[in-house]
């Protein structure tokens, strides 16, 4: 059974699909097999990963039943992929009435043994995608980035776990919050540790020790249609990554041996 690990907070602009993207390609690099779903209307997924849209499907017709889930992957450098477009923006899910919050998870049970880990990058909303991705993971990371607006707004996200925790997951597991766009020399950054590490306990959960500062690698590397550690491994950014794939590789390797 696949491991499978949601990367969410409903604000954009904090690092989701970065996250996504290095976790997908670094989990691959250590000859893993991965599957990438994309839930974000904005289609961002594939084209970090150098897929673009080369499948006339998306996780939406695979979630609405309109083809199975084994003809909508795409294959790219980095394993397989479940696309998306802005027709996900306006899905209609909201119209089917049962098990609506374990939609994903009955749409790609067919290939859930066939994968090491499954990561699903969430739109920047508190949404049936969003609980969708919950109800079916067994990890959770929240990216932030390193300032004051990224803190609103995760009291809602705490009622959001505490609520599919209750109701659809008892075993969903907030890993923890990572940092983005950290500089640890200004007192903003500062400031926004002290407060995430607060939320964090909140949710029972922590801040990771792993920091990720600013770098241009980061935005550079997917108009080369490059993972962010082929295109530039000398990048601090990148470096921040490869020590956050490092940080958290004990823990779900612990769930992946426990199953």
């Amino acid at each position: 059974m696949s491991i499978i690990i949601t990367v969410s907070n409903q604000k954009g602009g904090v690092g989701k699909t970065t996250t996504s993207a290095a976790l997908i390609s670094g989990l691959y690099r250590e000859g893993k097999r991965v599957l990438g779903i994309d839930l974000d209307p904005q289609g961002n997924l594939g084209f970090c990963l150098g897929a673009g849209m080369a499948s006339p499907h998306t996780v939406l017709d695979v979630m609405k039943g309109v083809v199975p889930v084994h003809k909508a992957l795409v294959r790219c450098e980095y394993g397989d992929l479940l696309v998306s477009d802005i027709t996900l923006s306006t899905n209609g899910l909201d119209g089917i009435r049962t098990n609506r919050e374990f939609i994903l998870r009955d749409a790609i049970k067919p290939v859930m043994d066939f994968y090491d880990y499954i990561v699903i990058d969430t739109p920047p909303a508190l949404n049936l995608l969003t609980v969708n991705a919950y109800s079916v993971s067994n990890f959770l990371i929240i990216p932030m980035a390193s300032d004051i607006l990224s803190l609103v707004g995760l009291a809602q996200l705490k009622e959001t776990i505490e609520s599919v925790r209750s109701s659809f997951n008892p075993g969903l597991n907030v890993l923890g919050i990572l940092l983005t766009r950290f500089n640890p020399r200004t007192l903003l950054s500062r400031d926004v540790l002290e407060m995430a590490g607060q939320l964090a306990a909140q949710i029972h959960s922590r801040v990771f020790d792993t920091k990720i500062r600013s770098g241009v690698a980061i935005a550079e590397a997917p108009a080369h249609g490059e993972s962010i550690f082929s295109y530039n491994p000398r990048s601090a950014a990148v470096k921040d990554y490869l020590a956050f794939l490092d940080e958290i590789g004990p823990e779900i390797q612990l769930k992946e041996v426990s199953q």
